[in-house]
């Protein structure tokens, strides 16, 4: 029998967190669960092929366990809209994804993550995300994505290797979310290049938008944790 020392020993130091977004259906949002999904995102765009009403999101949140956070993701939402949202999910954490400033981010309340939305390519280079960083600096993190049509899940990566993730306006392992178009095959390799905080997949677990698979949300956690061993070694 494996003793608790040998068991903590046995742990890398740091456990990168994994949000599963863009969820629609309870099975799903189980699945995640079984995994060790720690946050589960619920988009309230309209626009969105992963689209759930606040009510919707209401009754999927109910399935949560404790310690498993629920985030709602707005694109430019109305304060009325975004309240509806926090009534229906009153513990989440909100995602801003569309062109909110500081102070629209600010009006709800609420803590909240900011997403920054990156070119790919090598236009992604001339994106300050030094100053994004430093204007968003009450949130709680900035969730890197690819600038793509439909504000996220559209399964493209920016380059990684375009910024300083080491700076202390970044402080990537404590602050960072790395997302856009992760998926079990690349997301060891996007951790060891970013060291983020937590990483963040759509369409990288699906079968369809907003279905998910749960084999694939396994391999991802997997893949996840392989990485923070490989880190450790």
């Amino acid at each position: 029998m494996v003793s608790l020392n040998e068991s903590l020993l046995s742990m890398p130091p740091f456990r990168t967190r994994i949000k599963i977004c863009g969820l629609t259906r309870e099975a799903d949002v189980d699945a995640a669960v079984r995994a060790g999904a720690d946050a589960i995102g619920f988009v309230l765009f309209p626009q969105s092929p992963r689209f759930v009403s606040p009510e919707r999101a209401g009754e999927l949140a109910l399935r949560l366990p404790p310690f498993v956070t629920p985030v709602l993701l707005f694109v430019n939402a109305s304060p009325a809209f975004i309240a509806q949202g926090t009534e229906a999910v009153p513990n989440a954490l909100l995602q801003f994804h569309g062109d909110e400033t500081p102070t629209d981010c600010l009006a709800a309340g609420r803590p909240f993550v900011r997403a920054a939305r990156i070119p790919t390519g090598p236009a992604g280079a001339g994106f300050d995300l030094l100053k994004y960083a430093q204007d968003f600096a009450a949130a709680q993190a900035v969730l890197l994505d690819a600038h793509v049509e439909g504000f996220g899940g559209g399964g493209q990566s920016f380059d990684w290797n375009a910024f300083p993730w080491s700076h202390p306006l970044l402080n990537a392992s404590s602050r960072l979310v790395l997302s856009g178009g992760l998926t079990p095959a690349n997301v060891t390799d996007g951790i060891s290049r970013v060291r983020p905080w937590a990483v963040d997949v759509s369409s990288g677990v699906e079968v369809s938008k907003g279905i998910k698979d749960a084999d694939k949300i396994h391999a991802f956690v997997a893949a996840v944790r392989a990485a923070d061993l490989q880190l450790s070694a």
